[in-house]
């Protein structure tokens, strides 16, 4: 684009100073018509710093068409120049500065043959025409800068979503993973302590020899929650995998729970339950854990409940038992869930504090509550855990759906 200019700027130059002698040579001195082609000359070549200084070069050109008719060609490019470049304010300035004078000359010295109003028009023409052109540029590239700018603000949204979507399924896998693993692994490593203590009690002298009988059931114990636990894994797995499907656009968010579970969960193990609470606490009583279970359930309420309410009750339960069988030993766990439509669903786990050599020397991640919080917020519901007079309390609510 700078080279046409330019190009056009010299053919121009070179065709005005081929077609002297001008209508009006005899109203100038004649120094000036010998300058004249070095003068627009001078002004063509300064086109090639026309992006970098478009202000200061277009009101020079008003010096170089004062002096020279042949610079015309580049004063009206650097009039382009300084619409495409700069905003209207200081393009229509430069364009005035030009104009001026060209139209008082051009009054006064009109070519023979032609009116005063026809030339005056082609004065104004020859100016406004690329100021007008330039503008419309200028306005077709802040256009596209801005599209470009709102494509890169989307993009960059999206990779945000993007990541926050992948950090909530992070947590959300952990959270199943925790779940699941936990309390299946806590069972196991109950069992395997009291084999082992035992064991080191018997071969000491201060206790009894296990039975084969007892050591037969403990690793039947062991045995049955290692298989339940990777079982309940690959469910987990199977829940949270995305199907071809779901890559390619499939079905989306499981609208019953609200979230990304896929088709996948219809063909994995059944979610739990308010129904297998029971076996929870049957599970924690058979690994030797006291537990003292009441639900009150209105009639037809339970099954009135979403799925994803349900499970995250069962969850709730489930790591109140496994936080009590990690941190109170063998201190009785006291479970309450009630489910009624006027208050919600209630569920609270209970177990007075041990003494520091009676509890069990369990490790864990010390996310189970923080998880927890994260299912019931989702959920709608509150939870509250603290220890009051010598008992630690876990108390979770959620509210009864619309």
């Amino acid at each position: 684009m700078d080279s046409v200019l330019f190009g056009l700027a010299v053919l121009y130059g070179v065709w005005t100073w081929r077609s002297a002698p001008l209508h009006y040579v005899d109203t100038i001195p004649g120094w000036m018509i010998t300058i004249d082609p070095w003068v627009g000359a001078v002004g063509c070549l300064t086109l090639w710093w026309r992006r970098r200084f478009p202000i200061l070069l277009g009101i020079a050109m008003v010096l170089i068409m004062a002096l020279a008719a042949t610079g015309l060609g580049a004063a009206l490019v650097m009039v382009l120049t300084v619409a495409v470049h700069r905003n209207w304010l200081p393009a229509t300035l430069v364009t005035v500065l030009h104009l001026v004078p060209s139209l008082l000359f051009g009054y006064e010295n009109p070519p023979p043959g032609v009116t005063r109003g026809a030339y005056m028009t082609l004065i104004l023409l020859m100016y406004l025409v690329p100021l007008g052109w330039g503008i419309a540029v200028r306005a077709r590239r802040e256009l596209i800068a801005n599209l470009r700018r709102e494509v890169d603000r989307a993009r960059d949204e999206h990779r945000q979503r993007l990541a926050g979507a992948r950090r909530a399924e992070r947590e959300r896998i952990a959270r199943e993973m925790h779940d699941v693993l936990a309390h299946r692994i806590s069972l196991i490593s109950v069992h395997a302590g009291a084999l082992a203590y035992r064991t080191t009690q018997a071969d000491a002298g201060a206790g009894v020899p296990l039975k084969p009988g007892e050591v037969g059931g403990a690793i039947e114990v062991i045995r049955d929650n290692a298989r339940q636990a990777l079982v309940e894994l690959g469910d987990v797995l199977a829940v949270l995998r995305p199907e071809r499907g779901d890559r390619n656009g499939g079905s989306g968010p499981d609208p019953e729970t609200g979230t990304a579970e896929r088709s996948a969960s219809h063909r994995s193990a059944p979610q739990p339950r308010l129904a297998d609470i029971f076996r929870l606490v049957q599970e924690a009583q058979a690994a030797g854990q006291r537990v003292a279970f009441e639900m009150v359930c209105a009639p037809g309420a339970a099954e009135s409940l979403r799925p994803a309410v349900q499970r995250t009750v069962y969850r709730t339960v489930q790591e109140g038992l496994t936080n009590a069988r990690k941190h109170a030993g063998r201190a009785e766990v006291t479970v309450r869930v009630e489910v009624d439509p006027g208050t919600g669903v209630v569920a609270t786990i209970s177990n007075p504090l041990p003494s520091p050599r009676a509890a069990a020397d369990l490790p864990g991640a010390g996310a189970g509550l923080t998880g927890l919080a994260e299912r019931l917020a989702l959920d709608g519901g509150t939870i509250e855990h603290g220890v009051v007079g010598g008992t630690f309390r876990l108390s979770t609510r959620l509210p009864w759906p619309a």
